[in-house]
């Protein structure tokens, strides 16, 4: 009986040593795997550099989609228990870039549209439409004759305005000259002192078009784990009066989930003191309004849903 438990003690030793032995070495190879893939991330992060930087055209676009709809009946919680309601953003944004050793043309557009509506299904004198709730239309184009590897002799024409209402009303037109700094891969910066801010409304006495200077910062960067940043920064300084300066700040974040779709995050920050001028006449009823007498605040939005990019 005892050879018996002794030989049982042996051979359970004998396994669990074969085993944690095991163990180890499968331990071992994994880890040679994971430096091995490293080492290839990062030379395939080296090589994407390359590529990105060699001349020729870059041609892309990116946006997210985001949709909300409900639907109540009978839902006597609620103060409007037979109900409907949604809304429906969606950003597109593309550029098409071009670079070799003496020259670089960067072109861009922005679209960012939305339309939300409720729906109270026991009032039939209600709006039940979808209404405009978001109206953003942009274009740029930047052309750069290099001096050095990081500054470059510049020009810009930039437009914004909306496009399903009040298209051009305002709209303003950026045309200037200076110099872009490329400090690195993804970034620059554009400052052009000689800069005719142009805006078009049929307010001419809020809007005025002014010489001043253009600032604009724009950086974007794809990491290899799926996240995806970009972050344009958009500033008019008037010479003549600060009223009329304005500035756009708009940040995107997306992360890839499968291929070209993904999860998005978008926000946009905005300054006009001019914009705000006409809402408080025109929207509010306050004829009496200044630039002096307004509360400049501060625009915003954010859209959250489905990301994409091809």
């Amino acid at each position: 009986m005892k050879r018996i438990l002794l030989l049982s003690i042996v051979i359970g030793g004998t396994v669990l040593f074969i085993n944690a032995q095991t163990i180890e070495e499968l331990e071992a190879a994994q880890s040679a795997k994971k430096d091995t893939l490293a080492r290839l991330e990062d030379e395939i992060k080296d090589l994407q550099s390359q590529i990105d930087a060699f001349p020729g055209w870059d041609i892309g676009a990116f946006g997210t989609i985001g949709i909300n709809i409900t639907n109540f009946n009978n839902w006597f919680t609620k103060e409007i228990p037979n109900s409907s309601g949604g809304a429906i953003g969606i950003t597109i944004n593309g550029f098409a870039n071009y670079d070799d050793e003496n020259h670089f043309w960067r072109n861009a557009g922005a679209l960012n549209l939305g339309w939300v509506k409720f729906d109270d299904e026991d009032d039939p004198d209600d709006d039940d439409g979808y209404r405009q709730a978001t109206d953003i239309f942009n274009l740029s184009s930047l052309y750069g004759r290099k001096l050095s590897k990081s500054w470059a002799a510049s020009a810009l024409v930039e437009y914004r305005s909306t496009i399903l209402s009040n298209f051009n009303n305002p709209g303003y037109l950026d045309l200037g000259v200076g110099a872009t700094w490329t400090p690195a891969n993804g970034l620059y910066v554009v400052i052009h002192p000689l800069n005719y801010n142009i805006v078009f409304a049929d307010s001419e006495s809020i809007f005025e078009s002014t010489f001043g200077t253009k600032l604009m910062a724009d950086y974007s960067r794809e990491f290899s784990n799926g996240i995806a940043f970009k972050s344009n920064l958009s500033t008019f300084l008037s010479y003549e009066d600060v009223n009329r300066s304005n500035w756009t700040w708009t940040n995107s974040f997306s992360y890839t989930l499968w291929k070209v779709i993904g999860l998005g995050f978008e926000t946009g920050l905005r300054g006009n003191r001019q914009e705000t001028l006409e809402h408080e006449i025109k929207v509010l009823g306050n004829e009496d309004a200044t630039f002096d007498t307004i509360d400049n605040k501060l625009q915003s939005y954010f859209l959250m849903g489905i990301s994409y990019k091809f």
